[in-house]
């Protein structure tokens, strides 16, 4: 069984669906450092939850700036989302408060 997303994956995979689509730009929307979304980047494209394209080059000499690679969430990255969303919910819900008479 594949070891489940943690809370930086999950934010990542979130702001990509969310229609952050490039590295710097996930980097300042996520406030996580580079250092650790370009890897986690990484490894989710060779898990396949993300896809990853360059854009053409043309675009970026035009802009005076570097090509930037952006990422789509695969199916498979929406459903490790969901879940781990969901995993997350339950983890919150059974650290809340328990009422009188529950």
């Amino acid at each position: 069984m594949p070891r489940p997303l943690g809370i930086t994956s999950l934010q990542i995979l979130a702001a990509i669906r969310d229609g952050v689509s490039y590295g710097l730009e996930l980097v300042t929307e996520t406030g996580l450092p580079s250092g650790t979304v370009y890897p986690t980047l990484g490894r989710m494209k060779s898990k396949g939850l993300v896809q990853a394209r360059w854009e053409d080059g043309r675009i970026a000499d035009e802009e005076r700036r570097p090509r930037r690679r952006y990422y789509t969430l695969t199916p498979a990255g929406a459903d490790a989302l969901a879940e781990g969303a969901a995993r997350h919910r339950s983890v919150a819900a059974s650290l809340a408060p328990k009422t009188e008479g529950a």
